[in-house]
């Protein structure tokens, strides 16, 4: 298992925030440079039709950064940690008026048929990034029926390249943020934003939804967005 540490620029009232390339750039490069980093994520906005949802448009950037250990994860949020850097003023500047938030989480990963991305050139793989906020009535039993369970039909889903499940953890930081407190996220990952679409299409979606009433009892709804997802290696 790894660490993942989430950061999410939420639009708030501005529906036309984006991330402008130089920033995503200047982004890129503070993360990458983050000492103890195993790998990381970043996430922008993409397109594919739910038969279900419809939760509007994607946060205007977002990240995951894994790491081995949580003393890592914590040494790059410590207050004079690499991390720090994000949050410096005039770091993002065409994010100026975006809501951010934190979290970091345990990241749980779950086999499926066929796990090589194969994107064409000029693609993105593309993720739908799911939270579940919460809370539920009894959040032992809840968590155990969505690892136990919902992995299940999910592997089912053609083209699926990767499944992961966070739960949230205790953890230090000091990056200014608020903190999000979710409950759950899982993340599926496909070749690109038309395979993600024609794996919502499929009979499986409904498969999905079927085991998804079947949740124990909670509140907070849920939210679900594709997001393009570009790699940052160390």
């Amino acid at each position: 298992m790894h660490f993942s540490y989430f950061i999410v620029y939420r639009r708030g009232a501005n529906r036309d925030l984006a991330a402008s390339d130089a920033d995503l750039e200047r982004f890129a490069g503070i993360v990458r440079a983050t000492p103890g980093l195993a790998k990381a994520l970043v996430y922008t906005p993409d397109a594919a039709a739910d038969p279900y949802l419809n939760d509007g448009l994607p946060p205007p950037l977002a990240a995951q950064l894994y790491f081995g250990d949580v003393a890592d994860l914590e040494a790059a949020l410590a207050r004079d940690g690499h991390l720090q850097a994000l949050a410096a003023p005039g770091a993002l500047t065409s994010l100026a008026g975006a809501e951010v938030v934190q979290q970091a989480m345990l990241t749980r990963t779950f086999a499926v048929p066929d796990p090589v991305v194969r994107t064409a050139p000029g693609r993105v793989p593309c993720s739908y990034l799911v939270t579940y906020p919460g809370p539920a009535e009894d959040l032992n039993e809840w968590l155990a029926f969505y690892i136990t369970h919902h992995p299940v039909p999910m592997a089912k889903l053609p083209g699926i390249r990767e499944i992961e499940i966070l739960t949230r953890i205790d953890w230090c930081g000091f990056l200014p943020w608020p903190r999000a407190n979710d409950m759950l996220r899982n993340k599926v990952v496909f070749d690109d934003a038309a395979a993600l679409a024609a794996a919502l299409a499929s009979p499986v979606r409904h498969e999905m939804r079927a085991d998804f009433k079947r949740f124990p009892p909670y509140a907070g709804g849920s939210t679900h967005f594709p997001m393009a997802t570009r790699t940052v290696a160390p």
